[in-house]
């Protein structure tokens, strides 16, 4: 790869510093794509020793976490809610057109991932999937209440059901995520219940 190269590819992927997402950060600023990528991928790392994940590649799942939402440099960020199938197949053709440009062997390798990462067929790109779902409860659960949508109230119990069931180990962190949403709009209906800030 030349310097070049290089760092066309990176001024690229800049621009997620600045693609904002639909959540707020607990200090109320508007979350980006980098900021949630970011955290998909530190999700992943703290994950590697965990007995449920043993058999799977965790590095091929992190690196599929920070590079998953790379399409959104071109398009922009929305909600999944919101988001129709026109959309996610605009996504994802300019993000596979753009990695079709890399030198080899990046070319090969995202290509490669890009693949795994749309059919869903292993274990690697299911977990990076369920983390990427779990990753927006969190962060939601983290932002003022104030920020949701009223459809986010009951969205935030189901949203990533479906992704979470292959893995025990998610299943019962996404246990203690609702409790956290549930204390959250308990909260926000009577300010004298339980503290919702920490999970």
């Amino acid at each position: 790869m030349t310097a070049a190269e290089f760092l066309d590819i990176l001024h690229t992927a800049a621009k997620l510093k600045t693609t904002l997402r639909h959540c707020y950060t607990e200090g109320d600023r508007q979350e980006s794509v980098a900021d949630h990528s970011w955290r998909l991928a530190l999700m992943a790392l703290l994950l590697r020793d965990v007995e449920d994940f043993r058999g799977l590649d965790m590095d091929r799942v992190i690196r599929m976490c920070l590079i998953h939402d790379l399409g959104e440099a071109f398009i922009g960020d929305i909600p999944a809610f919101r988001k129709s199938d026109e959309e996610v197949r605009a996504e994802d053709d300019r993000f596979a057109a753009w990695i079709d440009r890399f030198p080899c062997p990046q070319r090969a390798e995202w290509a490669a991932l890009l693949s795994e990462m749309f059919a869903q067929e292993s274990g690697e790109a299911r977990l990076y999937k369920a983390l990427d779902k779990l990753e927006a409860l969190i962060s939601h659960n983290e932002s003022d209440v104030d920020t949701w949508l009223p459809l986010e109230h009951e969205l935030q119990l189901r949203y990533g059901q479906e992704e979470m069931q292959p893995f025990p180990y998610l299943i019962s962190l996404r246990e203690r995520i609702d409790d956290w949403t549930l204390r959250k709009t308990a909260a926000a209906q009577d300010p004298e219940s339980a503290d919702p800030r920490q999970p």
